[in-house]
């Protein structure tokens, strides 16, 4: 358990910015949003209201397939935060990198690295080997590159590769993609239908 805790922190790691404060964004979107548009001097009130995501219904054929099904909802519910923060992360450390010369550039990451590591590292030993699994594809689903990629964007070739070498050790692999349409395709329904505020 303590060596998926380092390898879960170690992603995070890569993936890090200058997390000064906790993201506050909600894994949902909220449902319906009510405003006022002014039309020829009278003011009409409109609601919008967020996508709807209807699916045929979900057949088990056994109690341990439900119990799985369940168990995703549960682990997408948990993580897919961690993953949008993740991404947040990795925007805003990007942006403020470019402006930095090379040396200054090393010397904030690391400052980056050793806040996430205290700030993540509470969360990371609470998650399941499956849930760190998830999150590794979760990431690359928010952020369109795996989690080794931008891992080597921002702590380097070497430093990744032992990452990656570490993960596999466990059965995991930070160059797993996320592949929404074929065998992430129940996922991608789970983590749709909890953005939406469905589930």
């Amino acid at each position: 358990m303590k060596r998926i805790t380092i390898l879960l922190t170690g992603i995070l790691v890569g993936l890090s910015a200058s997390a000064q404060d906790e993201i506050g964004e909600p894994t949902f979107v909220p449902s319906v949003k009510v405003g006022k548009a002014l039309v020829d001097g009278d003011s009409i009130q409109y609601m919008e209201m967020s996508n709807v995501y209807v699916y045929p219904e979900l057949t088990f054929k056994s109690k341990r397939q439900q119990q799985a099904y369940l168990r995703l909802v549960k682990n997408v519910k948990k993580v897919l935060p961690l993953a949008k923060q993740a991404r947040q992360i990795i925007i805003e450390t990007a942006e403020f990198t470019e402006t930095l010369p090379p040396e200054e550039r090393k010397a904030h990451l690391k400052r980056v690295e050793q806040s996430v590591v205290k700030q993540y590292k509470p969360q990371m030993k609470k998650l399941t080997f499956s849930q760190g699994k998830l999150l590794i594809k979760l990431v690359d689903r928010e952020c369109h590159s795996t989690a080794y990629e931008a891992m080597q964007a921002f702590i380097g070739p070497v430093r990744s590769g032992m990452w990656q070498a570490f993960a596999w050790m466990f059965g995991a692999s930070l160059k797993k993609g996320y592949d929404a349409e074929g065998t992430d395709r129940l996922t991608e329904r789970v983590v749709l239908m909890v953005e939406a505020g469905q589930l």
